[in-house]
């Protein structure tokens, strides 16, 4: 009996997995072979041939497998279908199948991220370590060092992934999964050439961006070739998903790397290795862009008809510049960029602790014109806006009413976020302790509180169209998560005022305060847990969208007469202590000008008083409101049920209480 042949799928399948992992090999090992001195580095000494080439493979396949498991667990927890069949919230076989090569890529992700850990420091210290001292020094090198401790983390973090997608078997777990791996990629961007910048924090972001875009594209690009046999009759479905996914990815590739590589150049275009691998990237990530424009026009259309070889091809092709444009990313962090002309002058301190010089006096119109762009929060406030309004169009062409004052609340509240980040607070924040408080009380309840007026989750709701095959689209996963036990807890109006008023106390008054100040991480991971405390305190008292049970309104008018109390004695608190918050940080930046540490902490306290009042009062003013509507439509449903049954409630009512009144008077009738 002769053995089955080998379809031309297959071959093609096995051709594109042999050219992800051959290719940037090879690329590496070329790029290496001509670069001499500057992939070694300069000034280090010579850990030897092994670390030399093993440390640049070893990165690859963290690379190629970072990718392949952030791909497959991303496409698995929100494009595959379950399949017929499936217990709702369960797992589909496509799905599973999908998570458990997820894991097998993350566990390779793990190891060669633990590897890499270990050659980084051989590299830097010139010798493999070796018994148990060395790895000692592997160990205080990953615990106490900045770039040890991101590798570490990336490893740490994509084993965790690994462990989910492994253990899950519902929807919610494999959420979780591809989540852990998609963070597992940001301690990444403080590695390489990002970490030293001119502009640290914005080589940082677009950095961080440039490994998502890239990840989830070239990822999900490798799980759809690793999952076409099973997916049969949905194939269409899931490529069509895929190719609006890929399109965000390809933007958001785009942007970040043209940012990255003005940052990283400063603004030099001289001709050097770095710039030439920067044109071969460029050029790879053109012919990625007319690969995905064929496969969205042309090839989308025929994936109906019998036989995948047409996709399959084109896949194959696209993964394989996609593999080769890793090499050339593998290499390029191992090449420096050309130096930019020699600043005139050495960096204050100011300017190092900051980023940037130290602003003007603040005054006049300073107030106005002190703009310094957030590349994390300015573009979600447009993105936020762009959403939101082109939602609302879209309810306005299908014939829907939206309430415009919802329009108007989410309208400010983007605005306010943009302001607080990028304006005048957030170029000040880190300078003058005054300032810092502008910008934490608007961003913790000015912003929460116009968020949540505007309804976002409904509107997301009435404008997504669900699915009907299994998968987890963005209207499942909202009703997954507002529906979910972790938002239970943490959105219980308990638990919400008590992370709201006691991150207060714990943040100002524990070494989290400089860690927000020193740090770029330490500063984003602040301002995204001040928004999500208030928008969760503020969602429990006045919110409308889905959610945790809300409490009854005497309950919430209490709870926000509580939190209004704490604030104020906050306030006082800060405007009377006798010891600086911060003072190691703000007295090494030197400021020249302004007021004292205690004269700003003190006007600090009276700015975060006045400005955390206006908010509490447009929350009461919204709660009244909305306790008022909730008794017309309980009064109105009581007068429909009244009608319906000839006020058999109000009967039974007095009839209760006529029994009530024959016992307590012994039987004697009352007049």
């Amino acid at each position: 009996m002769k053995p089955p042949r080998r379809g031309r799928g297959s071959r093609e399948v096995a051709l594109a997995i042999w050219a992800m992992a051959g290719v940037p090999a090879l690329v590496v090992v070329l790029l290496m072979w001509g670069a001499g001195p500057e992939v070694a580095g300069e000034g280090l000494p010579d850990a030897g041939p092994a670390v030399r080439w093993g440390l640049p493979v070893v990165r690859t396949v963290r690379d190629l497998s970072a990718t392949l498991g952030v791909g497959l667990l991303v496409v698995a927890a929100t494009l595959l279908p379950a399949g017929p069949g499936t217990t709702p919230g369960r797992l589909g076989p496509a799905q599973r199948r999908g998570l458990r090569l997820g894991a097998a890529s993350a566990l390779v992700w793990a190891c060669a991220g633990v590897l890499v850990v270990v050659l980084t420091f051989a590299d830097l210290s010139g010798a493999l370590p070796t018994g148990w001292r060395g790895l000692a020094q592997v160990g205080a090198f990953a615990l106490q060092l900045d770039l040890g401790r991101s590798l570490a983390a990336t490893a740490l973090l994509s084993g965790l992934a690994a462990l989910l997608a492994r253990l899950a078997t519902r929807a919610v777990t494999a959420g979780w999964a591809a989540l852990v791996a998609v963070v597992a990629l940001l301690p990444l961007a403080l590695t390489g050439h990002s970490a030293t910048s001119a502009d640290h924090v914005l080589a940082v972001n677009a950095q961080a961006a440039h490994l998502i875009g890239v990840s989830v594209w070239v990822g999900g690009l490798a799980a759809l070739l690793l999952l076409a046999g099973t997916l049969q009759g949905a194939l269409v479905a899931v490529a069509a998903r895929f190719s609006h996914l890929a399109t965000w990815c390809f933007g958001l590739v785009a942007m970040s790397g043209v940012v990255g590589a003005w940052v990283r150049l400063g603004g030099s275009a001289s001709p050097g290795k770095y710039t030439l691998l920067l044109l071969v990237k460029v050029a790879a990530l053109l012919m990625l862009g007319a690969a995905g424009w064929v496969h969205r026009r042309r090839l989308l259309p025929r994936l109906a008809q019998p036989g995948r070889r047409a996709f399959l091809r084109l896949v194959s092709v696209e993964l394989a510049i996609l593999a080769g444009a890793t090499g050339v990313a593998v290499a390029l962090s191992g090449t420096p960029p050309q130096d930019p002309a020699p600043p005139p002058r050495p960096l204050t301190a100011a300017e190092s602790l900051l980023g940037y010089a130290m602003p003007p006096p603040l005054e006049g119109l300073a107030w106005l014109t002190q703009w310094r762009l957030d590349s994390i929060w300015l573009p979600l406030a447009v993105l936020g806006l762009w959403w939101y309004l082109r939602s609302v169009s879209l309810l306005r062409h299908r014939g829907d009413r939206w309430p415009w004052s919802r329009t108007v609340s989410w309208v400010v509240g983007v605005l306010l976020l943009a302001v607080a980040t990028s304006g005048s607070p957030g170029v000040y924040g880190s300078v003058l302790f005054s300032m810092h408080m502008v910008q934490h009380m608007t961003v913790a309840m000015a912003v929460p509180l116009f968020l949540v007026l505007g309804a976002p989750v409904t509107l997301a709701l009435r404008t997504t169209t669900p699915r009907r095959d299994g998968s987890t689209g963005p209207r499942e996963w909202l009703l997954l998560v507002a529906h979910s036990r972790v938002l239970a807890v943490v959105g219980h109006p308990l638990v919400a005022s008590g992370v709201f008023i006691g991150s207060l106390t714990v943040f100002y008054y524990s070494p989290l305060f400089e860690l927000a100040l020193r740090t770029h991480t330490g500063h984003v991971l602040m301002t995204a847990h001040f928004i999500l405390s208030g928008y969760l305190f503020v969602s429990a008292l006045v919110g409308v969208d889905p959610g945790p049970r809300r409490p009854p309104y005497p309950f919430r008018l209490v709870l926000l007469m509580a939190t209004f109390g704490f604030h104020a004695f906050f306030a006082v608190a800060m405007m009377s202590s006798t010891v600086a918050i911060g003072r190691e940080w703000f007295e090494a930046l030197g400021r020249p000008w302004g007021r004292s540490l205690m004269e700003e902490q003190t006007l600090g306290g009276a700015l975060g008083w006045g400005l955390g009042d206006y908010p509490i009062a447009i929350l009461a003013i919204a709660l009244i409101r909305s306790w008022i509507r909730a008794d017309a439509r309980e009064a109105r449903r009581y007068d429909r049920q009244a009608d319906r049954d000839g006020e058999a409630a109000l009967e039974a009512h007095n009839a209760r209480l006529r029994d009530l009144a024959r016992a307590s008077g012994g039987g004697r009738r009352l007049p």
